[in-house]
């Protein structure tokens, strides 16, 4: 799935979607850095669009609460699609009350993960789930 960064080689390719610019670009730069593509969506269904499409991604980071279509509904969309069933996808979410993460690991979410969230701990997680075999 992702390989080695090494000489500049791709790490893998990610999904962000996040209605919040700011997230968006904290999480594009730091994702760039650490040697992963990355493409953004800013609602729900632009994420769908995004999942639907030919790209293939090594992981989704997912915010719950987005216009358009709540990160829950695009979970679920995720997990619909045949050929994105196995797809990581990471839920960042304001609020991090047990209601929401027990939901969003019920619908097929490999990690919760609230914000405010540090930028170093959540690399450490989706590197951790990237390396799983």
């Amino acid at each position: 799935m992702v390989e080695p960064a090494a000489n500049g080689s791709v790490r893998g390719r990610i999904l962000v979607a996040d209605d919040e610019p700011q997230v968006r670009r904290l999480l594009t730069t730091l994702l760039e850095a650490a040697s992963f593509v990355v493409d953004t969506a800013e609602d729900g269904p632009a994420a769908i669009d995004c999942l639907e499409g030919p790209s293939a991604y090594d992981l989704v980071l997912l915010d719950l609460i987005m216009p358009g279509a709540d990160g829950l509904g695009v979970l679920e969309h995720v997990r619909k699609l045949e050929h994105r069933q196995g797809v990581p996808v990471v839920v960042l979410a304001a609020k991090g009350q047990d209601a929401d993460r027990n939901e969003a690991l019920s619908l097929g979410a490999d990690d919760f993960v609230t914000k405010p969230f540090s930028p170093k701990k959540l690399l450490a997680r989706i590197e951790e789930i990237l390396d799983r075999p």
